[in-house]
């Protein structure tokens, strides 16, 4: 982990602890963080979906049964 100095606006930072219910600005920044990222993931796969890059009806757990038959 580094450490960075930055501005944070003060009303949306007490907003960010109030919604992730955190006591400091750092847990609420780190969580801020760490949601956007998993946002953008989520939205990555939604859209490989989109694409066909993924196929949902594939069933890994029977595909060897299947493979077999």
């Amino acid at each position: 982990m580094s450490r960075t100095v930055i501005d944070l606006d003060e009303d949306t930072t007490a907003e960010l602890m109030k919604l992730y219910n955190v006591k400091t600005k750092a847990a609420a920044v780190r969580r801020a963080m760490e949601e956007t990222v998993k946002l953008h993931r989520r939205m990555e796969f939604m859209d490989a979906i989109d694409r066909g890059e993924v196929d949902l009806a594939h069933d890994a757990r029977t595909a060897d049964t299947q493979d077999a038959v």
